[in-house]
């Protein structure tokens, strides 16, 4: 199932995410990410950075892909819990993905970003308090969003994109 259109479908992409994630607590989902990119990492060895077909990406750059994400969210809880409605500007993932050349991406050091952030980012949704939660920023492409709801999305987006990881490392070991 293709994933919608995070600009043109803001309100199916954002429902697609969050139904990824369902009613599981979202730290604890979160939490579990950074295992499973090391497990991703280390099972796909030679088809790291193989595709499946032309256009498509590799388990790096979806992993890549992760950890920009995480990277982007990590400013949004900021300025949304330091700043009264701030704007929360969006990306275009294809061309983060192919401009910053991930397929090239040295893996480990992918891996020590990405736990730093997420190590950072759960501890301080720990220390937020509920109120805190409720906080918003002004998506330009998807408009009011809490930090809670961030934080949803983000949870959400890990497993829609390290599920495409697994079927693509499926596909490239099939060929």
């Amino acid at each position: 199932m293709t994933s919608p259109d995070p600009v043109t479908e803001a309100a199916a992409y954002q429902r697609h995410l969050l139904d990824a994630l369902g009613d599981d607590d979202p730290a604890a989902a979160q939490a579990e990410t950074p295992k499973i990119v090391r497990d991703l990492i280390g099972e796909a060895g030679d088809h790291l950075r193989t595709i499946p077909s032309p256009g498509e990406w590799s388990v790096l750059e979806c992993i890549a892909h992760v950890v920009d994400a995480e990277l982007v969210v990590s400013g949004r809880y900021r300025w949304i819990l330091a700043q009264d409605e701030p704007e929360l500007i969006g990306y275009d993932q294809g061309l983060w993905v192919t401009g910053l050349h991930h397929r090239e991406d040295d893996p480990a050091l992918l891996i020590a970003l990405f736990e730093g952030l997420r190590a950072a980012n759960l501890d301080m949704w720990r220390r937020t308090p509920a109120a805190d939660r409720a906080r918003i920023g002004l998506h330009r492409e998807r408009g009011p969003e809490s930090y809670e709801l961030t934080f949803r999305l983000a949870a959400g987006h890990d497993r829609v994109h390290l599920g495409q990881a697994r079927a693509t490392l499926e596909a490239v070991r099939a060929h």
